[in-house]
């Protein structure tokens, strides 16, 4: 069995062709994508043997604080890429390490109070990168769709400001609008799982040998968790963006 799974570097070489065939298509349609899909495959090979050795040197000393390190490290790393996705909003740095902190300190704190999981190295650090990767991803959608949906509805909210509402009485429709379009994605891969998705962490659970119930439990508890992230993440970067769209004497940017 340990044989099937080794990769040969002529498999991992022509596995590339994949990463080709996406460049072809750019190519074809004129997408303009070319080099990022290019730059993203080489610093994800680069990126992944990197942080390979770094978890097996973190797992191997299991240290507190290093665990700590780790956190705040893959928070931080998260937070900056959403911030390069808000297309100029102020303080999006601020906003995207705000929400992706809460909900990820929130989520760690329950499920290590719980019992679900130990501070531990090895179960922390992967837990947290599923963490800060959504609410990485749901803050970028957030961003997105409260331009869009400003520059659209701006005639709205104008409206809305002539007839004495206040920023956040013109801006509430949006803002919900935005909760709703951040947490989409996760609510319909949790109703999906199972049935379009095969979840990845219970697949590895149970091909490492944990008992099937276990492993369902511990996908369970994953599902919840990053629903539970997305919501808490989508709400806190939607509450504090939308005033950004304004400036002191209450008149639209955009």
């Amino acid at each position: 069995m340990t044989e099937s799974l080794e990769i040969s570097n002529l498999s991992l070489l022509l596995s590339t062709l994949l990463l080709v065939m996406a460049i072809l298509i750019d190519y074809k349609e004129k997408l303009g994508l070319g080099n990022d899909i290019l730059v993203a495959g080489v610093r994800a090979v680069i990126q992944l043997f990197i942080i390979g050795y770094v978890l097996s040197f973190v797992f191997q000393i299991d240290n507190t604080l290093v665990t700590l390190i780790m956190v705040l490290f893959i928070v931080f790393n998260a937070s900056f890429n959403a911030h390069k996705r808000s297309e100029g909003i102020d303080q999006s740095f601020t906003i995207s390490i705000t929400s992706i902190g809460v909900g990820t300190a929130l989520a760690l704190g329950i499920l290590v109070f719980s019992g679900a999981i130990d501070w531990t190295p090895s179960q922390i650090v992967p837990i947290t990168g599923m963490i800060a990767s959504n609410a990485m991803t749901t803050i970028g959608v957030v961003y997105r769709t409260l331009h869009t949906q400003f520059r659209d509805r701006r005639q709205q909210v104008l409206e809305k400001l002539a007839l004495g509402a206040d920023k956040k009485q013109a801006s509430m429709t949006i803002v919900r609008e935005s909760i709703k379009t951040g947490m989409a994605p996760s609510i319909d891969r949790t109703k999906t799982v199972g049935l379009v998705s095969l979840p990845g962490m219970m697949s590895g659970l149970m091909f490492a040998g944990v008992d099937p119930t276990e492993a369902i439990r511990y996908q369970i508890v994953v599902m919840f968790m990053l629903i539970a992230v997305t919501a808490i993440s989508s709400f806190i970067a939607s509450y504090m963006t939308y005033r950004s769209f304004y400036n002191d004497s209450i008149q639209l940017t955009i």
